[in-house]
């Protein structure tokens, strides 16, 4: 055997060991030493193999860590890629249990329903390109978590094998299409904690986004072509927490508020 296909089929283990800890919701010390991903390239094949599992086609893509509180929370240095599943994606509304989810937090979000594909090509896409083929807007909430224990000294590589860390999204139906016309940088989102009868409210924009979530999803339109790939009609891109990710409890509401964009609510089981 070549080391090509050798270090495929490690690749492959790797997936699959951090696939059935994702449905066990089990936490790992590490991937064995073989089938570490060496890169972040490795980090990424890794994510595409635990991702093909899944019995849905691909629902979209979240990024991670485009605030410095993200990226503090993960211990990066900048943002990360991650496929979202059809099966850990839910209405504004439902109730998601915090079994085995060692994150607890929720991270409101921009989401982004594209209206059609954005082919391969030689120069990046601008963000009015990437706006352009832009659906809808939707509020989300995401409830991330780690397959691994220290998620916190997990690194770059291992982050991305580990799906950059996605777990469940909290998505509600489409804002006005005025957003269009709105500048989403100063654009203000409340999150709200209902915990018993105390309330913690934080607020943050869509500054916390790379600058603007609409920067975020060029980002990712550019950087899938990078490992030739490329976003799809239909697709929803998550683009990153605009509010400092806040901890979680059985028993919590959590609601954010995006003003004349509508809200997303989330209620927290144990």
């Amino acid at each position: 055997m070549s080391d090509a296909p050798a270090r495929a089929c490690a690749l492959q283990r790797a997936g699959e060991l951090l696939w059935a800890a994702w449905q066990r919701g089990n936490a790992l010390d590490d991937l064995p030493a073989d089938c570490r991903p060496a890169d972040a390239d490795e980090g990424f094949q890794i994510q595409a193999r635990l991702a093909a599992h899944s019995s849905h086609p691909l629902f979209g893509w979240k990024i991670a860590a485009t605030s410095e509180a993200g990226q503090r929370h993960i211990g990066v240095g900048g943002p990360l890629a991650g496929r979202l599943l059809r099966e850990r994606v839910v209405a504004s509304g439902s109730t998601l249990s915090l079994a085995g989810n060692r994150m607890a937090v929720a991270e409101p979000e921009f989401a982004f329903l594209m209206a059609r594909d954005l082919p391969p090509r030689s120069r990046p896409y601008e963000v009015r390109e990437v706006t352009e083929a832009v659906a809808t807007l939707h509020p989300a909430l995401e409830v991330p978590n780690s397959r691994f224990i220290d998620f916190a000294r997990a690194g770059e590589a291992r982050l991305l094998a580990d799906n950059a860390c996605a777990h469940e999204l909290v998505l509600a139906g489409a804002a006005p299409d005025a957003w269009r016309g709105q500048d989403l940088a100063a654009h203000g989102v409340l999150l709200e904690r209902q915990r018993h009868a105390a309330r913690l409210a934080c607020s943050g924009s869509g500054r916390a986004v790379l600058g603007d979530p609409r920067h975020a999803l060029a980002w990712l339109a550019n950087h899938l072509q990078q490992h030739g790939l490329h976003l799809r009609a239909g697709e929803v891109v998550s683009t990153g927490a605009c509010v400092a990710p806040i901890s979680l409890e059985p028993g919590d509401t959590v609601r954010a508020d995006f003003g004349a964009l509508g809200s997303v609510v989330v209620r927290l089981s144990a």
